[in-house]
C-alpha cells in the first residue's frame, strides 16, 4: 500500500494508492468524510471500503483533501475539495490508462462530494454512497443521476437520519434510465461501529455483480 503524492488544485494531496497488477483492472477513488470532523483517509470506514475494492480486483486510491494530514490547502466548506477529488481521479486514470471501468466510493461528506464528482465526470462507470449526509447538504444537483449505483446507510443513524436517505433514494429511483439500489443495515449508526462487516459485505456483494453485468454488457449506465 505506497503512500503516494499528487498535485492538487491548491498543492500536494497525500494519497495511499493499491495497484492491481491487470492492465485492465476497474478502478475507484474513495473519499473521506468531513475534514472539519475528524475525517481522513484513514477513517475505519474509508480503510475497509478501500480494501473490499481492491480484494474485487480494483486498482483504487484513497486520499486526504486539502489541510487534512500532509495535504496541502486549507478547507473550502467543499467547494475545493471537490477539485481535489478531480485532481484524484485524474492521477488515478493516468496510473491506470487501460482500466476498463472507473469507479466513485464516499462516506458521508465524501458522499457528498463523489456524487457531485459523478456528474461532471461521465466515465463514471458506477458509485457506493454510504450514508450520505442528506439532511444537511443539497442532492438536488442529481438531476437527473448519470449512473447507477448504491447507496447504504443504517436505520440508526443519527448524524444522517434513514428518512432522510429514503426521501433522497426515492427521488433518485424515480429516475428513467438508472438503477439506484438502496441497502438499510440494521442497528447500524452513522460510524458502523457493530455493523461493519455486514455493510462492507452489502457493498462486495453489489459492487461484484455490478462490474461482471457491466463486463458482460449485461448492465446500462
Amino acid at each position: 500500500m505506497p503512500e503516494v503524492h499528487f498535485a492538487g488544485p491548491e498543492g500536494r494531496l497525500e494519497g495511499r494508492y493499491h495497484p492491481n497488477p491487470n492492465d485492465a483492472a476497474p478502478i475507484a477513488l474513495v473519499l473521506h468524510p468531513h475534514p472539519q470532523f475528524g475525517g481522513t483517509m484513514n477513517n475505519k470506514v474509508i480503510y475497509n471500503i478501500y480494501y473490499a475494492l481492491h480484494e474485487l480486483g480494483f486498482s483504487v486510491l484513497r486520499f486526504n483533501f486539502r489541510g487534512v494530514g500532509r495535504s496541502q490547502g486549507v478547507f473550502d466548506a467543499g467547494i475545493g475539495e471537490l477539485s481535489d477529488a478531480a485532481s484524484a481521479l485524474d492521477y488515478l486514470q493516468e496510473m491506470n490508462p487501460n482500466a476498463r471501468q472507473c469507479w466513485v466510493a464516499g462516506f458521508s461528506f465524501g458522499a457528498w462530494i463523489s456524487m457531485q464528482l459523478l456528474m461532471r465526470r461521465p466515465e463514471i462507470s458506477g458509485f457506493v454512497s454510504v450514508s450520505p449526509p442528506a439532511n444537511m447538504y443539497d442532492f438536488s444537483f442529481l438531476a437527473p443521476c448519470p449512473s447507477s449505483g448504491l447507496i447504504i446507510n443504517g436505520d440508526a443513524d443519527r448524524v444522517a437520519p434513514a428518512e432522510d436517505v429514503e426521501k433522497l433514494v426515492a427521488k433518485l429511483q424515480a429516475q428513467k434510465g438508472i438503477t439506484i439500489t438502496h441497502e438499510m443495515i440494521e442497528k447500524a449508526n452513522h460510524f458502523y461501529d457493530k455493523s461493519m462487516d455486514e455493510m462492507i459485505g452489502t457493498l462486495s456483494d453489489y459492487v461484484r455483480i455490478r462490474v461482471d453485468a457491466l463486463d458482460g454488457g449485461g448492465a446500462g449506465r
